[in-house]
């Protein structure tokens, strides 16, 4: 599979079309960026874990019956994916409070919620990514009230599955952010990537945190997190 054109350059990633139109290669970067590309720097290594990462977690989640983009791993950086077309919608699962979360409610850190949540925010970088309800979302058609059930639903199947498989690892997952994308014939499937850029993830014993909070609040040893998720992945 070789790509063709460029076609998108995001944060993270870079997508190049292929001979097949329904087949994109995602290529991962090792540039980060956080509070809407605010601050921006390099994790070394990061583009090779968060593919390897995303991947890992995208079979295992298909075998668990959640459709994804996955379609095979070219290399450390390199993927091939089904063409989607991204639904506007950043969705976010939080099983405890952290992040903007305990900033706009005032709550502190930490705290192990009843149940999970679910947010929705308008996925649009001019307007800094506002949160939104599905009322709106309907509103302004980013997505269909039938869409917006389907992705709900496959957002907490996936939540289920992850912390499962994050707790044998010795992770405890925070929350995460998922995008969804429709293939051609309108098929909902979970897209983008699941990693320390997408998941605050930390350890069930000490609480450390092993994701991009690193590099956002300046607390040092960012590759050195990433490079540990990724140890534990590999069951190293």
């Amino acid at each position: 599979m070789e790509k063709v054109q460029q076609v998108y350059e995001g944060k993270a990633k870079k997508v190049f079309s292929t001979e097949d139109e329904n087949l994109f290669i995602v290529s991962y970067k090792d540039d980060a960026t956080a509070f809407n590309g605010l601050k921006k720097g390099t994790i070394a290594g990061k583009g090779a874990i968060n593919n390897r990462m995303s991947n890992m977690l995208m079979q295992m989640l298909e075998k668990k019956g959640v459709p994804t983009h996955f379609v095979e791993e070219l290399n450390d950086r390199e993927t091939v994916v089904k063409k989607v077309s991204i639904v506007p919608l950043e969705v976010i699962i939080r099983n405890v409070s952290a992040g903007s979360f305990a900033k706009r409610y005032g709550v502190d850190e930490g705290i192990q919620f009843d149940e999970p949540t679910i947010e929705f925010s308008y996925k649009n970088d001019e307007l800094g990514d506002p949160l939104i309800n599905s009322y709106h979302a309907v509103a302004l058609k980013l997505a269909t009230k039938e869409e917006i059930e389907t992705i709900k639903s496959m957002a907490f199947k996936v939540n289920e599955s992850l912390i499962e498989y994050f707790k044998t690892l010795g992770i405890r997952l925070i929350d995460f952010k998922l995008e969804f994308g429709r293939l051609a014939d309108g098929k909902i499937v979970l897209a983008d990537e699941i990693s320390p850029d997408t998941c605050r993830l930390w350890d069930i014993k000490t609480n450390e945190k092993l994701d991009k909070d690193r590099f956002r609040r300046d607390l040092g040893g960012v590759e050195d997190a990433y490079q540990e998720v990724m140890r534990r992945l590999m069951g190293e």
